[in-house]
């Protein structure tokens, strides 16, 4: 079955990828094998190199999903007795806020609505009022509805009051810029099956090099423990634990297809392209998106139901799936939503591609009212 035959993964990872990824799983590795060992470190210091941080940080890989890399970037950063503030405006917020809960770290957390972006001078307000707090959790996308937080203005704040800043990037890393150089931070997170366009199964964490030496002892968990990985990493080229090679391999791929493309720029720019293109698309079959564009990351956007009797999800998502697109159902609760991912390998016609799809499955359905008529 060639790769025309599946349908195009219209969401924010696992994302479709390359032939040439794909290709790049067809070797087996062994795991303590110097050739190996080789692409993790290859793998560590582009990923170093993309959010220009080779002086100051180190790249820590970690098996495992993004939430694993997350979990472990709390866990080895913050000390048991540390406090962590998470500015809440959605699902992916709300899971760093249960992680802190389930690994014994106090929590405060500042709640918006899932259309609001997180303000820097909230986070300004709760640092000045309670000293406790040791760090700020961010998400910088949040993958729920699509949103993009202002992490500069964040990180900015947090440095000015002497805390640490763990930046949740799974759905923002290799597309929306990151500079070391000018944001401070002592983490970010982010995974391989995401904006880099491998395949999923391992995670990574940047990790500023003067906090990550202090971290001894700090986690909760022999596999999550980022300092153990990296001190091991350091004196062995090799992983502590079995690693998911075929996946390191990919990703390996993946980075050099991300270098030809042009970097950073290209892949943003080509994700923004589709984002504007979807959102025009959708708009003239009457759908309306759920955020303000001027919140909007160009990664994932999340659209109104349509006011239709006759719309139900699961149907109109094997309908558009038949057609060869597959979409994503919403992340709220109040409102119905579905999402559309704007991230992957499917070159400058698969948005127009899916627009077609969805139209062509509104009329199987004999929808007639995508959004409800204007008030007068």
């Amino acid at each position: 079955m060639n790769q025309a035959s599946y349908p195009v993964l219209l969401t924010p990872g696992p994302l479709t990828t390359s032939e040439r990824t794909k290709a790049a799983m067809l070797r087996d590795w062994g795991s303590w094998d110097s050739d190996f060992n080789q692409v993790t470190a290859r793998i560590r210091q582009q990923v170093l190199s993309i959010v220009q941080g080779e002086a100051t940080h180190e790249c820590v890989p970690l098996q495992g999903s993004g939430t694993f890399a997350v979990e472990a970037a709390i866990g080895t950063l913050v000390p048991r007795n540390g406090h962590v503030l998470v500015p809440n405006n959605g699902a992916y917020c709300q899971r760093i806020a249960k992680i802190c809960k389930v690994i014994g770290r106090r929590l405060t957390t500042i709640d918006y609505t899932e259309d609001r972006q997180v303000q820097a001078a909230d986070v300004d307000r709760v640092l000045a009022a309670d000293p406790s707090i040791t760090h700020v959790a961010l998400v910088h996308c949040e993958t729920g509805t699509g949103v993009l937080n202002p992490l500069h203005d964040v990180a900015s704040v947090v440095a000015k009051h002497g805390r640490g800043l763990i930046v949740d990037a799974m759905s923002s890393f290799g597309a929306l810029e990151i500079d070391a150089r000018k944001t401070p931070f002592d983490a970010v997170v982010a995974a391989s099956g995401k904006c880099l366009e491998g395949v999923p199964g391992m995670g990574f964490v940047i990790v500023r090099r003067s906090r990550l030496e202090k971290c001894e002892g700090n986690c909760h968990s022999l596999a999550m423990d980022l300092y153990d990985q990296w001190v091991y990493m350091g004196k062995t080229t090799q992983w502590r634990f079995t690693p998911p090679t075929h996946v390191v391999a990919a990703l390996d791929e993946a980075i050099a297809q991300y270098v030809e493309e042009g970097g950073l720029a290209a892949r943003g720019g080509r994700y923004a392209r589709n984002c504007k293109g979807l959102i025009e698309g959708l708009g003239a079959l009457g759908f309306r998106t759920f955020l303000d564009p001027s919140v909007q990351a160009p990664i994932i956007v999340t659209f109104h139901a349509p006011d239709d009797p006759k719309y139900d999800f699961k149907t109109f998502y094997q309908e558009v799936k038949k057609r060869g697109y597959i979409l994503y159902p919403g992340k709220l609760t109040q409102v119905e939503t579905f999402r559309v991912g704007c991230i992957g390998h499917f070159g400058e016609a698969g948005i127009p591609g899916a627009v077609a799809a969805i139209a062509d499955t509104l009329k199987a359905m004999g929808i007639q009212q995508v959004s409800a008529p204007a008030l007068a």
